[in-house]
């Protein structure tokens, strides 16, 4: 079968991209093993955030005395109706997928597993699909650690479908995925244990946001274990052991579940591409240029599986990218991105751009302007003053090198810098701008008059 154009994958850069390719006349395939929608839709994004939602609403129930509102009795929770409101939000996004995709012109869709058999030719359900142009958006999974590969172990995927809450939660990684979870089924009532190779959770981050989430998540009674050394997992006959230190027996933590966090990997290593000469790197990423090109001409990789993005928005950007390529003047690369993400505990850690460390390493001349919530008014109305914000300029220039805010709504108004740094636009420009007052990003143009050098 010959066609113009295939898409192995329908995560987040897949179904755009289709539409984009038959609505101009290519003859296009896209390929899917699994559900449609990938990570984000199904396992990832749309569930977790719904369930994020229930969790919040527990806490306030629990937490609101303070603010002069109090409820009798105790508050329950109900795994089956959580999972059953979340089950109907995630089969809403992926009927209206399948609706699209199998309805859109000049496209076919392949249900199954596709595997190269050459440069421009995949094998899927014993079919032969060939084309010039191919773009891989296989996505990432789960990083199983070896001490847990013969046991009983919970992954984002498969925690989304419990029905009974958890009485020990036991989470391998204090990334942002065991981060969310273990506040989430603490707050639904799980004891909730998180264990780190490390010395704090979130490393890539600045050490008094690392530190301050610390505060925020042990506030809620999460147990944190620090410097495991050697983590390994095993079932017994009432739930699950995790020995945290290889040397010593009796260091051993025993839950009822165990839920690994531990990172992901790429999904590429069931592709076929040891046929090809599409070139990897050592975790199995593949290699791309600044347009997404692989090694080889008019194949191209989009969105978890190239390393230069672990996010749905990245992924959507991949394809935008590769879009503009194709159909326009193709000015978007890679380049051009800042990297911006948010971990979506609560409160909210929100990213853009550079932080402390990396200007430092950098050896950046640049200003610092740094606020606890605890002096933002909007904040202590709320009564929600846990976090800080931190703000990064270039001296030289006066652009806005990154921000890092954490705090109630963090995961909105970073978006006033994002859009400043992709302006262009020198930081006077949101120091002189007027915000609305009372709100948290009022408080921004006022950091930014009150700018230190970074010693």
């Amino acid at each position: 079968m010959k066609y113009d154009a295939i898409i192995i994958g329908t995560g987040q850069a897949g179904p755009p991209l289709a539409g984009k390719l038959a609505g101009n006349g290519y003859k296009t395939a896209i390929i899917e093993k699994d559900q449609y929608g990938g990570t984000c839709v199904n396992v990832g994004c749309t569930p977790t955030k719904a369930y994020v939602a229930s969790a919040r609403r527990a806490w306030a129930a629990k937490n609101s005395s303070n603010l002069g509102v109090s409820i009798d009795g105790k508050v329950k929770i109900d795994l089956k109706t959580i999972k059953k409101r979340k089950d109907e939000i995630v089969e809403e996004s992926r009927a209206g997928l399948t609706d699209f995709l199998e309805n859109t012109e000049n496209l076919t869709v392949y249900n199954g597993h596709a595997k190269f058999t050459d440069n421009k030719t995949v094998e899927v359900n014993g079919k032969e699909l060939e084309a010039d142009k191919i773009f891989i958006n296989t996505g990432a999974k789960p990083r199983i650690p070896d001490g847990f590969k013969d046991m009983d172990y919970l992954t984002n995927r498969s925690i989304l479908e419990l029905e009974e809450i958890p009485e020990h939660l036991v989470i391998v990684g204090g990334g942002y995925i065991g981060l969310e979870f273990g506040q989430m089924f603490r707050r639904f009532g799980s004891e909730v244990t998180i264990i780190e190779q490390g010395n704090q959770v979130l490393s890539q981050e600045d050490d008094e946001f690392c530190e301050a989430i610390s505060d925020i998540i042990k506030n809620e009674g999460i147990n944190v274990r620090f410097n495991a050394e050697c983590i390994n997992g095993s079932n017994t006959d009432d739930g699950v052991v995790v020995d945290l230190d290889c040397e010593e027996d009796d260091n051993q933590l025993k839950g009822s579940h165990v839920l690994l966090a531990a990172g992901r990997i790429p999904a590429t290593d069931n592709l076929g591409l040891d046929q090809t000469a599409i070139a990897t790197d050592e975790h199995g990423y593949i290699t791309v240029s600044d347009r997404l090109e692989t090694s080889v001409s008019n194949v191209f990789a989009l969105g978890d599986c190239n390393g230069e993005g672990a996010f749905t928005h990245t992924a959507y950007n991949d394809y935008q990218i590769v879009s503009s390529l194709l159909f326009e003047k193709g000015n978007r690369t890679l380049r051009d991105r800042h990297t911006c993400y948010a971990c979506f505990i609560d409160p909210p850690l929100a990213r853009v751009g550079l932080n402390e460390t990396q200007v430092r390493n950098k050896g950046i001349d640049a200003q610092v302007a740094t606020r606890p919530m605890s002096r933002v008014a909007r904040a202590k109305e709320k009564g929600e003053t846990q976090g800080l914000l931190k703000l990064i300029v270039e001296t030289n220039t006066a652009q806005i090198l990154g921000a890092a805010f954490l705090g109630t709504g963090a995961d909105e108004y970073i978006h006033t810098i994002i859009d400043m740094m992709y302006a262009g636009a020198p930081y006077t420009t949101i120091r002189d701008a007027v915000h609305i007052h009372p709100t948290v990003s009022e408080l921004i143009p006022t950091m930014l008059e009150e700018l230190e050098p970074l010693k």
